[in-house]
């Protein structure tokens, strides 16, 4: 058996591990590379390996770092099955139409500049057509079902508490009368986080594991401290008659920062203002977290029982479906809130938010997850105070908050606990989905655990096991 690293190996994104087990191979996670534009493309156009050659994919979760180049993958040639839980498998299907829409527009973008200076055109790295094509081969699977996936291969996809849908992976491997229990971590959530199911350990008799290190340096603050954070930045905001700008990934942390939204601002003491979702991805995220009570944690579940979901509705509460409601928020003067996506502040409505109020100090501009290097969204938490937007120079007046607390992901404490879970029977720990700083400080801590044998694997490297 051996494992390749074709992405998030060193980095944290671009999720893509593939398994070659009994003469078969089997991909987990297809993300998209994200980082500084030149570099993304012909990274996320190529693979190390044929497409044509794998049997099956495996995903954890719908985050695009994770499903995005799917349709790319399917593009290029595979046809076999791809296999997720079955709230992933509705969420994946509409992030990667909008990725498609996306790529589409892009492409169109350069390509004017291209032609200005008669360059050839580039395609897109796929459409909306592509992407629909592969979520033809999603396979909806509930959790803690066994499902085989290439002969001597079961899978068992176990609560992750990440995202809606999000999963660890068990794999039970017989290969050459051999048996080994390979447990692959995808994004590691948090105890405590409204809406979800807590993530689950893994079991103690895991031979190999490959976890994600996003946070390996840093503990996060309680949920309850970062929801603290989070209610006086609206409050001085709303005070001072500004807005509030938070740029958000459209599944998951959408709904978590409209579920504290209405807490503050009906049990909590937060002025009530209106409060605006301008992502079409995330109101029909939104949709299928409706659809999938069973993903939902206890306290969530009675509120769907008794008919009174506040995380996805309140009085206050405004999806905005169509482009002309999303350009009138920038006529208007009054505090407000508008969640809007991307959460690095890449692509999408979220630019033109942040173009017409960027300059204004009664605004907040309020970042609320890890951006990646070489985004407006990390330009702005580092609170540089020039930054372009579509092109155009702004300076920056607006104030910058930052809420780490509500990162999604496990934070160095659990990460430590998650891996030592497995210490008395592991082999090997490959620590992925993380820049140097945290990978190297968590290896450390694991060190102290008396844990040797955990690596951070190179981009394409492999390893026989």
């Amino acid at each position: 058996m051996r494992i390749t690293f074709h992405g998030a190996a060193q980095t944290v994104t671009g999720s893509q591990h593939l398994l070659e087990v009994n003469g078969r191979r089997l991909l987990l996670d297809c993300g998209l590379y994200q980082g500084r534009r030149d570099d993304t493309y012909a990274r996320n156009l190529n693979f190390a390996y044929d497409p044509r050659t794998v049997d099956a994919v495996i995903l954890s979760h719908a985050h695009i770092d994770h499903c995005g180049n799917l349709p790319n993958l399917v593009k290029s040639g595979y046809t076999g099955p791809i296999f997720a839980t079955k709230a992933t498998v509705d969420l994946a299907a509409i992030m990667m139409a909008d990725s498609g829409r996306i790529q589409e527009a892009d492409a169109e973008f350069v390509n004017k500049k291209r032609a200005a200076r008669n360059e050839e055109p580039i395609e897109p790295l796929y459409t909306e057509a592509d992407a629909l094509q592969a979520a033809e081969l999603l396979h909806g699977v509930d959790y803690d079902q066994p499902f085989e996936v290439i002969p001597g291969v079961t899978a068992r996809f176990i609560e992750a508490g990440h995202i809606l849908g999000s999963a660890a992976v068990l794999l039970e491997i017989e290969e050459k009368g051999k048996k080994i229990r390979f447990w692959f971590s995808g994004d590691i959530g948090r105890y405590k986080l409204p809406l979800l199911r807590d993530p689950v350990l893994p079991p103690p008799d895991v031979d190999y594991l490959l976890m994600e290190c996003t946070y390996g340096d840093k503990s996060h603050h309680d949920p309850s401290q970062a929801f603290d954070e989070f209610r006086e930045v609206v409050s001085r905001t709303i005070g001072r008659g500004g807005k509030v700008i938070i740029p958000a990934f459209a599944v998951g942390r959408t709904q978590e920062l409209v579920y504290n939204l209405n807490l503050m601002m009906f049990e909590n003491g937060v002025p009530r203002v209106p409060v605006f979702v301008d992502s079409p991805l995330a109101v029909n995220a939104s949709d299928v977290f409706r659809r999938h009570p069973e993903c939902f944690d206890a306290e969530t579940r009675q509120f769907v029982e008794e008919a009174r979901h506040p995380a996805l509705e309140f009085k206050l509460l405004t999806y905005v479906r169509s482009v002309e409601e999303s350009k009138a928020l920038n006529e208007r003067k009054d505090p407000m809130v508008i969640i809007s996506a991307s959460g690095m502040a890449e692509t999408g409505r979220i630019l033109h938010h942040l173009r017409n109020n960027i300059g204004n100090p009664k605004n907040t501009i309020c970042i609320v997850s890890w951006q990646a290097p070489h985004t407006l969204g990390r330009r702005l938490a580092d609170r540089e105070k020039h930054v372009r937007i579509f092109g155009e120079p702004y300076t920056v007046k607006a104030e910058i908050a930052t809420i780490g607390g509500l990162s999604g992901h496990a934070g160095q404490n659990l990460l430590v606990e998650y891996a030592t879970a497995v210490k008395k029977n592991v082999k090997k720990v490959f620590l992925v989905h993380g820049e140097e700083k945290p990978a190297l400080a968590l290896m450390e801590k694991l060190k102290e655990q008396s844990m040797r044998e955990v690596y951070y694997p190179e981009l394409h490297s492999s390893v026989e096991i």
